[in-house]
């Protein structure tokens, strides 16, 4: 039976920690609750939690303090901010100090338990990279990313590399890919690690509030800005900031950021004064980002500024081999999730996972996955498991093509010999398409004259 997650809530209003107490405890989570940094410190030296929420002020200390002290003790304890109106430049600065999230008050019950349940199943990827990298054989690199194909390979040789520089980096890949985990490897395997990681996805961002969420604005800059507001620019000073979907950002800010880039220093909207600011910058794209200069989406001179390292993150298609380390990691995932007993994923079922053509790429297969552990009552996940998608032949984007009038021998020997061309010669991957045990394969090829990769022969 799967642990439940352990919930320390620090407030000083008793109304506050026993209404979180009751909307924490109702969906499943073992909670504790403290009114005073002093009274959450001596359970925290008692007990072991996997979230902490505290309040921004405390009666004997602040929020920030709390952090500060809790990731110094216990730095794999995951810590979300609550914050009142008007605090949003120290939550940010929580936020560099190890802090999750926040969360402003009010909020309501359904935001917490979405943020609470994000930030715990953060902290169990994280962990379970860190096992699965001792049990798996070797597959998971420290990076946090699964696979051993040329291209992911290529992809850990530019960060072991380039990591430590503050040269800029240009993601590029289709949705789902893992762009995000590329990004997060370049910050945690840099000087600037202690610092903070700044996320924003300039296609989330409404176009008429982007400008002021990126660079900030003064008081009176515009209708509704009531009171100062650092951008989020500013506060990835001295960190790393990501800007995803950067192909999606508009023109005019384009310009504004490239002036960022080459002076950095960065004016608040209705400021006069600039401020400096120190970051790396890492970009993402799931457009291919010289199509889009070419284009008019993307300024060629920000293009040029940005991609001093340039990476394509492979779809999941081009990576076969890595599809079931993937199936195995999501597999463990969710059946720790749901408390499922589910044992492994069927050869048949397999089968089905290669042949298909994966264009939501990692994402789908996690949600494949997930689908197949909630249905499947069994040890073992079948075809029947899966998203019916999947279970339809003209959702295959593998085909042999057999030319006329051979005999039955004959089709065997072109089914086995495409499909090894289709696998790059991976004999593992090979069987499992045409759902053959691997002795029973290695028997037809000695008897077809066929070859395999070699290290997949030993």
């Amino acid at each position: 039976m799967k642990r439940a997650a352990r919930i320390l809530v620090i407030d000083d209003e008793s109304s506050i920690t026993d209404a979180l107490s009751i909307i924490l405890g109702n969906s499943g989570y073992q909670v504790a609750t403290a009114q005073s940094g002093a009274e959450a410190g001596e359970i925290l030296g008692s007990s072991a939690f996997d979230l902490v929420l505290t309040d921004l002020r405390l009666r004997d200390c602040s929020g920030i303090d709390m952090l500060t002290r809790i990731k110094e003790d216990r730095p794999e304890t995951e810590v979300i901010l609550m914050t009142g109106h008007g605090s949003l430049d120290v939550a940010i600065e929580a936020i560099k100090k190890g802090a999750y999230y926040y969360l402003t008050k009010p909020f309501e019950p359904d935001q917490l338990l979405v943020l609470a349940a994000r930030t715990l199943e953060f902290a169990a990827i994280r962990q379970e990279n860190r096992t699965l990298k001792r049990t798996l054989t070797g597959e998971i690199e420290s990076f946090g990313m699964v696979g051993r194909t040329p291209g992911m390979r290529e992809i850990y040789e530019t960060i072991r590399a380039t990591a430590s520089s503050d040269a800029s980096v240009l993601i590029e890949g289709e949705s789902g890919t893992g762009k995000e985990l590329v990004a997060t490897a370049f910050h945690f395997r840099s000087s600037r690690v202690e610092k903070q990681f700044v996320r924003i996805n300039c296609a989330a961002i409404p176009r008429d509030l982007i400008e002021s969420e990126l660079f900030g604005h003064k008081r009176g800059a515009f209708t509704g800005a009531d009171r100062d507001k650092r951008g989020l620019v500013e506060a990835a000073s001295g960190g790393t900031l990501l800007l995803d979907e950067i192909c999606e950002m508009p023109a005019h800010l384009q310009s504004k950021l490239l002036r960022v880039l080459q002076d950095r220093k960065v004016r608040r909207l209705g400021e006069e004064q600039e401020t400096d600011v120190d970051f790396r910058l890492v970009a993402a794209t799931n457009r291919d980002a010289s199509r889009a200069m070419k284009d008019g989406i993307l300024r060629d001179d920000l293009y040029f500024r940005i991609s001093t390292i340039r990476i394509k993150v492979p779809p999941l298609r081009d990576r076969l081999d890595d599809l079931v380390l993937l199936a195995e990691l999501f597999l463990r995932r969710f059946t720790g999730k749901y408390n499922k007993s589910i044992t492994g994923i069927s050869q048949s079922a397999f089968s089905l996972l290669a042949r298909y053509g994966w264009p939501g790429n990692v994402r789908e297969l996690e949600s494949a996955i997930e689908r197949a552990v909630l249905f499947c009552p069994d040890q073992r996940i079948g075809p029947e498991h899966l998203p019916e998608h999947l279970r339809d032949k003209r959702s295959t984007t593998f085909r042999c093509e057999i030319p006329p009038f051979l005999t039955l021998e004959e089709i065997e020997r072109e089914a086995i010999q495409q499909t090894l061309e289709r696998t790059g010669g991976n004999v593992k991957k090979t069987a499992q398409i045409l759902s053959l045990h691997r002795p029973t394969l290695y028997r037809k090829l000695k008897k077809f004259g066929l070859k395999g990769n070699g290290s997949e022969l030993q």
